[in-house]
């Protein structure tokens, strides 16, 4: 049986958190510049260790206002210093609790810049690389994120999204347009079949695109985010072990 992550973005100051935690296997915490604060750092980090979950760092722009998905154009330094001041805050708040940082997945704006874009990607990875070389890094299939950090020498993470839809060159439909989020179970189901099972996600424009599934993301903001976690960790629970990745010395590509 192939293995999936199920990822959720947790700690942006939403109350389904300590519901959708047993559901999932990593979390991508918020790092308090989008969202978040160190009290809720602290709490969704010792909800992740009690249930066994892989704990990641979300960093992501400082626009609370916008809730960091504006895009925002800085200098190389700034997307440095950004990105690598979220992962110590985390890094620190894991050790705190007595586990240890897994994964690196940036947030929104700075996650589909990044995706788009392979300078900011570099940077990106050079700061997670710098802090860390064994931490993981998460980023949308076939992009820039994914390429510049294996140029790194990072172990990363390919992942797709359950509840979002898709354009026909493989970027996620912006959130400001009207269909990008998928709202209803059976949209969610099905398309979580098509990426999982059959590698493929279909477009708005109903063009299959090539994908490859190694996390699955469903976002915590969302009316019914308990609710898809469950149906989405029951119907992927038929086709693969849901397990978070880890980086291992004789098998980069291996899970838990």
């Amino acid at each position: 049986m192939k293995s999936i992550d199920l990822n959720c973005d947790l700690g942006e100051g939403y109350a389904a958190d300590a519901a959708l935690m047993p559901l999932i296997s990593s979390a991508n915490i918020a790092c308090g510049y989008h969202a978040g604060d160190a009290d809720t750092i602290r709490r969704t980090v010792d909800l992740a260790v009690r249930y066994g979950v892989a704990i990641g760092a979300h960093p992501g722009f400082a626009d609370r206002a916008h809730f960091g998905r504006r895009a925002l154009r800085l200098e190389p330094a700034a997307y440095y210093d950004l990105v690598a001041a979220q992962i110590e805050i985390l890094s620190q708040a894991a050790r705190a609790a007595g586990a240890r940082l897994r994964h690196v997945k940036p947030h929104g704006a700075l996650y589909n810049m990044s995706a788009h874009d392979p300078g900011l990607a570099a940077i990106i990875a050079q700061a997670v690389w710098d802090f860390d070389p064994n931490l993981l890094l998460y980023g949308l299939s076939g992009s820039a994120a994914l390429t510049a950090g294996a140029e790194a020498g990072l172990r990363t993470v390919s992942e797709v999204f359950a509840d979002r839809t898709y354009q026909p060159d493989g970027a996620l439909t912006p959130r400001e347009q009207t269909g990008a989020l998928l709202e209803d179970e059976s949209g969610c189901r099905a398309q979580a079949y098509d990426l999982v099972v059959r590698g493929v996600a279909r477009a708005t424009n109903g063009a299959e695109v090539a994908v490859c599934a190694q996390s699955i993301c469903l976002h915590g903001d969302g009316e019914q985010a308990v609710e898809f976690a469950r149906m989405l960790r029951g119907f992927l629970s038929q086709f693969a072990e849901i397990t978070a990745p880890i980086r291992t010395s004789d098998d980069t590509n291996a899970y838990v």
